[in-house]
């Protein structure tokens, strides 16, 4: 018995240790910072309380930026599954042909570099970039300052992006779980006469709900943590108008030497907001 024991703590160590040393010290190291006023020059850390919190929900900047990652979230991850979820039930219907190609087709922007996307979309996006020429090609109204020059666009233009980028991932995910719901259900249904639409919504969605939970959830937090995109393409402007919570995380931890301490004011308020939005989330879709 006591050896099993050992053995078992013996297997469990390795990840034990990864554990602590890049989560659980991270996350409590974080929270330390958010009471401390910590300059990254000097070195200096000066204990002020919840002087970062305050700061945080008076500061104009964070509700703007919180007002981006809930418009970038709320507009996306929609969009994202409804597309992946009718791509994959395409190509899980036999007759559809060359499955494979459109199958690797639509899940190449999954494998590729963020950053290779988002400059290849900045190119796309600028003034006088094919979406422009195309546009006024076709007589369609065109943005004169390109697409994410302009305030009212810019933000729009990235989300855009993501849902092509992002859907493939997730209709690889719902195509995995379609496979496994037996072929005999859906051939009652076709001789009983049932549509489309009600097969997906009686025996499709149904016997996917644990995969619709997991891309929900997921989509929600990758949502809300969008960095890369924002970095690369229009660095928060303009006008502020696509600063979202981690860019802001990003900008005051390394950008500016003795505002380290909000930064992580900031991350650890992200951090208990997703983990609401998860819990609400999995017991919404629980109950239902």
């Amino acid at each position: 018995m006591k050896k099993n024991r050992a053995n078992t703590i013996l297997l469990l160590l390795p990840w034990c240790i990864i554990f602590i040393i890049f989560w659980l010290y991270p996350l409590l190291y974080t929270g330390f910072l958010s009471l401390n006023s910590y300059d990254s020059i000097t070195n200096e850390n000066n204990f002020i309380g919840l002087a970062n919190y305050e700061k945080m929900f008076i500061d104009p900047l964070f509700w703007k930026a919180l007002a981006n990652t809930s418009i970038f979230t709320l507009g996306t991850v929609p969009f994202t599954v409804a597309i992946a979820l009718g791509l994959a039930t395409l190509l899980n219907s036999k007759a559809v042909k060359f499955k494979e190609f459109f199958r690797a087709s639509f899940f190449a922007p999954a494998i590729t570099s963020v950053v290779v996307i988002s400059l290849i979309f900045t190119n796309l996006y600028a003034k006088n970039g094919y979406i422009n020429k195309i546009l006024e090609t076709l007589g369609l109204p065109a943005s004169n300052l390109g697409w994410l020059s302009d305030p009212s666009t810019a933000l729009p233009a990235i989300m855009l992006m993501d849902i092509w980028s992002a859907c493939g991932y997730y209709m690889i995910i719902f195509l995995a779980a379609m496979q496994t719901i037996p072929q005999s259900l859906y051939d009652s249904a076709v001789l009983m006469g049932a549509k489309p639409f009600l097969v997906l919504r009686k025996i499709t969605i149904p016997m996917i709900k644990s995969s619709l939970v997991f891309v929900l959830v997921i989509n929600v937090i990758k949502s809300f943590q969008i960095f890369m995109e924002i970095y690369v393409m229009t660095k928060g402007g303009p006008l502020y108008s696509t600063t979202t919570l981690v860019y802001m995380v990003f900008t005051n931890a390394f950008e500016k030497s003795d505002s380290m301490g909000y930064a992580a004011a900031i991350a650890y308020f992200l951090f208990f907001l997703l983990l609401i939005l998860s819990f609400i989330q999995l017991k919404l879709i629980k109950n239902k």
